[in-house]
């Protein structure tokens, strides 16, 4: 057993447990591993262990890395959107979780080559005064209209990046604003199956609020090399 398959066998288990304490299934959340700033041989050896999603935030090292790799893997950028780079993650990535206007939407789309599938999107929301940005809750709805109209993306769901939090109670609050935001939009007919939320210091708190999906860097690969 690898080092990176230990890890993911106690990541499941904390995932099983929160799920067990929600009332939910284990099985209604999937793992984005975080692969910033850890190299090719540790994406092989996560791949090899059964994740097959990667989360990078860095553009010119996930375009670094991504000929090297496995061409099973599905790509999600989780990095800040910049308008200058939206062409490269147009056409080398498979998810943008970190869309947050509608300019960036619009060039997402218009640079989307045509014989890829649409770009998955998920819409980051500032649920608290947290400095990762995203969208106002208030403006999501708006933005939710203006990504589902464009042919080359799919708006997938929500994500969020809350300010890190000292216990579970502090650490729900903005993740269960996140989740009545997702039930108002599918509620409208969207039909959004992924709430992107939760990581290594805050899953089970993520999970008890609805996570689809946590994204995990940590607790898998071990600390980020300098």
């Amino acid at each position: 057993m690898t080092r990176i398959t230990k890890h993911l066998v106690n990541l499941q288990k904390r995932i099983a447990r929160a799920a067990a304490a929600a009332g939910r299934n284990e099985n209604e959340v999937s793992i984005l591993a975080v692969s910033k700033r850890h190299g090719v041989d540790a994406i092989h050896e996560a791949y090899a262990a059964g994740l097959k999603a990667m989360g990078e935030n860095y553009l010119q090292e996930a375009l670094t890395k991504m000929p090297q790799c496995d061409r099973g893997i599905e790509w999600h950028y989780i990095g800040r959107v910049q308008s200058n780079k939206t062409r490269p993650l147009a056409e080398h990535f498979d998810w943008v979780q970190t869309v947050a206007s509608s300019k960036t939407a619009r060039r997402l789309n218009d640079q989307r080559p045509a014989n890829l599938a649409p770009l998955n999107i998920c819409l980051q929301v500032c649920t608290d005064a947290s400095e990762h940005g995203g969208v106002s809750p208030a403006e999501t709805a708006a933005l939710a209209a203006a990504v589902a109209g464009l042919p080359r993306l799919r708006l997938r769901g929500l994500m969020t990046i809350p300010a890190p939090a000292g216990d579970e109670t502090a650490q729900r609050a903005p993740l269960r604003r996140l989740k009545q935001l997702f039930d108002q939009l599918n509620a409208d007919g969207y039909g959004l199956d992924t709430l992107s939320m939760g990581m290594t210091d805050d899953l089970e708190a993520a999970i008890a609020e609805g996570s689809t999906m946590v994204r995990v860097g940590t607790a898998l690969f071990g600390p980020r090399p300098e």
